[in-house]
């Protein structure tokens, strides 16, 4: 595995959640996305494609926390308890199939893994414990 980070999950106020710990911790933004600019994003209502699908907060010394806002018209429902996923980084698919695999058995498929449009084989699950994760193998970009 390469890395693992904190994922969290807003109803609606990710922005403003994400706004308020740059502050804190001084980071700086390196993704900043959202629905509207997703392929098929333009099928969700005007508000919700405003919403952020994904964030990328880096607080320095490799420490970076990420975020979305889970649209409920996606059958996403947020709760206290559901908020927070750890986010694995995987070296291969093979490992990636392999740890989500693992992590599912007994436990909960949220999201089967699959090729993804951000370029990335992604799966996200919750474990026979009740803790959820989410397992990323990004494919190696071409420098064209």
């Amino acid at each position: 595995m390469l890395s693992t980070n904190t994922y969290l999950h807003f109803a609606g106020n990710a922005e403003k959640a994400m706004n308020f710990y740059k502050k804190i911790f001084n980071g700086t933004f390196r993704i900043f996305q959202r629905y509207k600019e997703i392929p098929g994003g333009e099928k969700l209502s005007a508000e919700e494609q405003d919403k952020l699908i994904h964030v990328t907060l880096d607080i320095g010394n490799g420490i970076i926390i990420m975020a979305t806002d889970a649209l409920q018209s996606m059958g996403r429902m947020v709760t206290q308890g559901n908020n927070v996923y750890t986010c694995l980084h995987t070296d291969t698919e093979a490992e990636t199939e392999k740890i989500f695999g693992l992590l599912s058995e007994e436990g909960d498929i949220e999201m089967p893994l699959n090729k993804t449009f951000w370029g990335a084989y992604f799966g996200m699950c919750r474990d026979k414990f009740g803790v959820h994760w989410m397992i990323n193998y990004t494919y190696p970009q071409s420098n064209k």
